[in-house]
């Protein structure tokens, strides 16, 4: 049995330096007609218990046809792995063309996945990978400890010529990385119970060849992995294309090499309503992905019901939406107005605007399936007269009720920003809109050049991944600013406790910090869809490999350790998409 020791981790929330700027587009009607109240995703069948329409009629998987996947952005410096930049739309390409040592499961855990096995030491110290013999990358070279060390390394800084971006700090604590045959050895600096999670790292964590690892031209766009298909060419902005791998490690139940699909085609389709179209159109896209919520209950609610299309919702290990507040300067270095700016939002009366009401209202950053999640953590709800007292108090002392709130330019993002500064004039906050594309959102978040920003980030999985986004002590990715030495002294609490109930109350505690300080405004847990024409299947794909890969796999397990994760922020599987021939 392939081993890894049991604990509760879920996905990091990010290994490279992209942040998930809220993104969305405008949808179409809602599901309500705007008269019968928000949407209920329950009632609608838009959560992922329903699981993927159209799946259970569909009956054995075909084989053949193209997969042309409409994705929101571009990865603009490519996919060399230790220095990429990337988003959702990213990590899908990975998936395509990488392999990571463990993968997320519907457990709320981790399973090997090129590692056969990830096993800790007593006091998580140490740990041990065995990667798996037998598999080979795109280029015929074998997978090897040796180049799994050298990837650890290249991802964490120690490697010739290659320079990591935010991994120097996302993997500071691993000491040594040693490898004999198929065993690597990690060595931690001090107890790091949630490692198995960072070797996934949100799906960034892939393997890359050894000639990849050392191209020093090219490594960006000429992609040697060991994934289910092969990379053929990169046309940025455009389109990235990749063919089958005749030669994959896992084999489907029928006893051929996955995946299903001759090839698989990314489109870089930013507007929703473009990959929407694109999606209907005879040579356009025949899967998507979307995280807008009001287009998600309605048109697609509406198409999925007429039966032209094929989704899969789901909030599971969902990121939060929220307002980012720079605490570095005023007017947010002072808690009276980011809790007047909280207190005087309607959060809820905001997402029933927004959103139909179909996402979940967050009050804290983890989402409601992990064990980190508290119900109630104690932020402030809704309290307009409170908020002009407070605002009131502060401009007394000379303060400004005024400040910029920097947001997307795509059009539903405008619409939520517009919606912020109306509700707030209400209570005395006078708001300025800067519209800013995303590569310059990231910039101004780096270098606090910002006063409030509408941001999406910290999706679910090991609360020990939001360690590289919450510890300050000059921290230059804690993009909000503060300095709080109550998370610094839970995030390290939490990185080495190992009995999994004292953990999650360490996290929970976090939640209860961010609460009390205001340091950011939570606003929703973003739903995701991947919608399929009606023709394709597969979205989340089939049982994780198990100890001989090489032989037919299952075409469905009971157990969760083996199963998927269930959630899309950090897209998913493809290796199991197939099209009715």
């Amino acid at each position: 049995m392939s081993s890894l020791r049991p604990f509760r981790p879920a996905a990091i929330a990010a290994a490279t330096l992209i942040l998930l700027t809220f993104v969305s587009s405008c949808g179409g009607t809602k599901a309500s007609d705007g008269e019968d109240g928000p949407t209920d995703k329950k009632d609608a069948c838009l959560d992922v218990s329903c699981g993927e329409s159209g799946l259970e009629d569909a009956g054995e998987p075909e084989r053949g046809g193209t997969i042309v996947y409409g994705i929101e952005a571009e990865s603009s410096n490519g996919f060399c792995l230790p220095e990429a930049q990337l988003a959702i739309s990213g990590e899908l390409v990975v998936r395509a063309i990488y392999d990571p040592l463990t993968v997320p499961n519907a457990d709320g855990g981790y399973s090997p996945y090129l590692a056969e096995s990830v096993t800790p030491n007593d006091d998580y110290t140490e740990w041990t990978i065995v990667v798996r013999d037998g598999v080979t990358f795109h280029d015929g070279t074998d997978l090897t400890g040796e180049v799994v060390k050298n990837n650890i390394d290249a991802n964490r800084g120690t490697y010739p010529g290659r320079k990591p971006l935010l991994n120097t700090f996302t993997l500071g604590n691993i000491d040594t990385v040693t490898a004999e045959g198929q065993t690597v050895t990690v060595t931690t600096k001090v107890p790091w119970v949630a490692f198995p999670a960072f070797l996934n790292g949100g799906n960034r964590f892939g393997i890359m060849a050894q000639a990849q690892l050392d191209d020093a031209e090219t490594c960006d766009r000429k992609l040697i992995g060991t994934g289910p298909f092969e990379f053929e060419s990169w046309t940025p902005n455009d389109k990235l294309v990749a063919t089958r791998n005749a030669d994959y490690w896992q084999t489907a139940p029928d006893g051929k090499p996955y995946p299903y699909a001759d090839g698989i085609e990314f489109r870089v389709l930013s507007d929703f309503q473009v990959r929407l179209n694109s999606l209907q159109s005879s040579n356009g896209a025949n899967v998507m992905h979307t995280s807008n919520a009001e287009a998600i209950g309605g048109e697609l609610l509406d198409r999925r019901e007429a039966g032209d299309v094929n989704m899969l919702v789901s909030e599971a290990s969902a990121e939060p939406t929220f307002i980012q507040l720079n605490n570095t300067e005023p007017p947010f270095d002072d808690i009276r107005m980011r809790k007047a700016f909280a207190i005087g939002l309607d959060r809820d009366e905001l997402n029933e605007t927004q959103n139909d009401g179909l996402p979940t209202v967050a009050d804290g950053p983890f989402a409601p399936d992990t064990t980190s999640y508290v119900e109630d953590p104690g932020f402030p709800g809704y309290d307009p007269e409170q908020a002009k007292e407070l605002i009131a108090d502060y401009v007394a002392d000379g303060g400004e009720a005024k400040f910029t709130l920097t947001s997307g330019v795509d059009p539903a993002t405008q619409r939520f920003a517009e919606l912020i500064q109306q509700r707030a004039k209400k209570v005395g906050l006078d708001i300025s809109i800067v519209k800013r594309d995303q590569a310059a959102v990231i910039d101004d978040a780096i270098g606090k050049k910002y006063q409030a920003m509408l941001f999406r980030n910290f999706p679910g999985g090991d609360p020990d991944g939001n360690y590289v986004w919450w510890y300050g002590d000059g921290n230059p990715v804690n993009f909000s600013g503060y300095d709080d030495p109550d998370i610094n002294r839970l995030l390290d609490e939490g990185r080495s406790e190992t009995d999994p109930e004292k953990r999650a109350k360490i996290y929970q505690q976090i939640s209860g910090v961010f609460a009390e300080q205001v340091y950011t405004i939570w606003a929703w847990y973003t739903p995701w869809a991947v919608v399929e024409d009606a023709t394709v299947h597969g979205i989340l794909g089939p049982p994780l490999p198990g100890d001989d890969p090489s032989k037919p796999g299952p075409a469905s397990t009971d157990d969760p350790a083996q199963q998927p994760t269930q959630g899309l922020a950090n897209g998913h599987a493809l290796l199991g998409l197939w099209i009715e021939q």
